[in-house]
């Protein structure tokens, strides 16, 4: 039988995002892109991002969910920029960690960093 490895370790993974404590917002991820050494992890949610983004099948407040979709689309852009890879790792059923990896800082002579952390945010 085949043996299952999860890349999600307790181990090199930072979770800002916490039942009990606050959400992570897009601020706090773009300044986790910005001092990240590559390789390193951010979960920057748990739960069903379809679901806990949109709809009334959402168990977060409206507040709550328009907060994640800026904090979900700005994750997205920094990946667009070259900042992050996105992955997910799944934690139980219809439950996921949704996880940002830190890439190594772009040395090309475009845009600085803070100028690509900024189109990300």
């Amino acid at each position: 039988m085949m043996a299952r490895h999860s890349v999600l370790r307790a181990t090199g993974v930072v979770s800002i995002f916490g039942a009990a404590g606050p959400a992570l917002d897009e601020i706090g991820l773009s300044a986790w892109i910005a001092q990240a050494e590559p390789g390193e992890m951010l979960v920057y949610h748990r739960g069903f991002l379809a679901v806990d983004t949109f709809g009334s099948a959402s168990p977060l407040s409206p507040e709550r969910r328009s907060a994640l979709r800026r904090t979900a689309d700005a994750a997205l852009r920094a990946a667009e920029q070259d900042l992050v890879h996105l992955v997910q790792a799944r934690i139980g059923p219809d439950q996921f960690a949704y996880i940002a990896v830190a890439r190594r800082k772009p040395r090309q002579a475009g845009a600085s960093l803070s100028v690509r952390l900024l189109e990300a945010a």
